[in-house]
């Protein structure tokens, strides 16, 4: 499930993606994978801010350490994107992995939980694809401070902290979203996956194509916290119609993650 309240239409496209945009962009933030109990708390805590706090999600919730988490945490990759200058996390999102012979979770991925009736593609579908072969995109959650581009005000609150963003910094807060989609998407490529799908809200489908990412609908309509259908997108087709413009940010960004693999679930 990915949150649907990402970013703004009219700031994701491709005015934002231009090089001197995407230059800033890797210069201003972090890209990490959450190899460490302490930034995987990272994520469930800001998890737990959008999801449960803002869009009032019902969802498991650890009431005593405001953690948003489930059973398919232990089998995913965890990316999170931090602004260097704050220190404030920007978002995060997972690539749940399944493999062969698990028993918790069993080795499947979440959207298959809303079973092969809705799942209507005929040969697009979990229930039919190599499973050491598939993985799902999901929990994509970004900080309310990096959906908006109000400057010269507070943006963010941490612990008692307030902490200001400039006009000029606000500038790449629509390239949070796209940029945790590159993560997931070089964790897909890094770790030799190939059928990708992801359970989504029609509106991010239509923005991530424009920058190259055509999503193809293999459900019929979901209800899961609003209105979705689960989405499936070939890593090796999305590599050839990739945007030029983002080919520096991804290639960044595999070079950045390549050597943290190693440090997860998965070497």
């Amino acid at each position: 499930m990915l949150a649907g309240k990402t970013t703004q239409e009219s700031e994701f496209d491709d005015k934002s993606n231009h090089k001197g945009m995407i230059d800033k962009f890797i210069d201003e933030y972090h890209f990490f994978i959450a190899n460490t109990d302490d930034q995987k708390r990272r994520a469930f805590r800001l998890r737990h801010d959008v999801f449960l706090k803002e869009f009032n999600y019902e969802m498991h919730e650890d009431e005593a350490r405001l953690y948003e988490s489930d059973e398919y945490d232990n089998y995913s990759v965890h990316c999170l994107i931090e602004h260097k200058r704050s220190g404030i996390l920007a978002g995060c999102v997972r690539l749940v992995m399944p493999f062969s012979g698990n028993t918790n979770p069993p080795d499947h991925l979440p959207v298959q939980n809303q079973g092969e009736q809705l799942l209507n593609h005929p040969t697009l579908t979990p229930f039919k694809l190599p499973p050491l072969e598939t993985c799902e995109v999901s929990r994509l959650a970004i900080s309310k401070n990096f959906r908006t581009r109000k400057s010269s005000t507070p943006e963010e609150v941490a612990g008692n902290e307030v902490v200001l963003f400039s006009q000029d910094e606000a500038k790449t807060f629509s390239l949070v979203a796209l940029g945790l989609f590159l993560c997931t998407y070089s964790i897909v490529g890094l770790t030799n996956r190939r059928h990708v799908f992801a359970m989504m809200e029609p509106r991010l489908p239509r923005l991530l194509a424009i920058s190259g990412f055509k999503f193809t609908k293999v459900s019929e309509p979901i209800v899961y916290h609003g209105t979705r259908h689960a989405y499936y997108i070939d890593y090796h087709v999305a590599k050839q119609e990739m945007s030029e413009r983002l080919i520096p940010l991804y290639e960044y960004i595999v070079k950045t993650l390549k050597p943290q693999i190693a440090h997860t679930f998965i070497s």
